[in-house]
C-alpha cells in the first residue's frame, strides 16, 4: 500500500499532466516530459528536498490552473507562466540554471515550429 506521501506525489503529478492538456499543443509534450523527468529525478531526494520540490510544483500547478482556468472556459492568456524571482535565480545551482536555459531553448523552438505550421495552414487555406 502506498504511503500518504507517495499518494500526494502521484496526485500532484497527475494534476500537472491534466493541466498540461490546456497548454498549446506544441508545448504539451515538452511540459509533460519535463515534469516526468523532474518527478523521476527526485524519487530518492532527502526529506527537505522533497518538501521544497512538492511546494514548488504545487505552486506551479496552482499558477497554471489560474492562468488556464480549470473550471468552465479557459482564461485567455497571452503568456503562460511567470518570471522567476531574482533571489530564487541567485539561489539556483549552475546545473539548474543550465537546465532552465535548455528548457527555454526547447520551448522557443517548439513555439517557432508551431507558428510556422500555423502560417503554412493559413497559406494552404488561402490557396484553395
Amino acid at each position: 500500500m502506498a504511503t500518504p506521501h507517495v499518494k500526494r506525489v502521484r496526485i500532484l503529478y497527475k494534476t500537472i499532466l491534466r493541466l498540461h492538456r490546456g497548454l498549446p499543443e506544441s508545448l504539451q509534450p515538452l511540459g509533460n516530459q519535463y515534469a516526468k523527468d523532474e518527478f523521476r529525478r527526485h524519487k530518492t531526494c532527502t526529506t527537505h528536498e522533497a518538501t521544497l520540490f512538492m511546494n514548488e510544483w504545487t505552486d506551479y500547478a496552482i499558477n497554471l490552473a489560474t492562468q488556464l482556468g480549470v473550471k468552465g472556459k479557459p482564461n485567455p492568456v497571452d503568456q503562460i507562466g511567470r518570471n522567476l524571482d531574482e533571489k530564487l535565480l541567485n539561489d539556483l545551482r549552475d546545473e539548474q540554471v543550465a537546465q532552465l536555459y535548455e528548457l527555454l531553448v526547447a520551448a522557443k523552438s517548439e513555439d517557432e515550429v508551431s507558428l510556422e505550421n500555423e502560417q503554412n495552414d493559413k497559406d494552404a487555406l488561402t490557396k484553395k
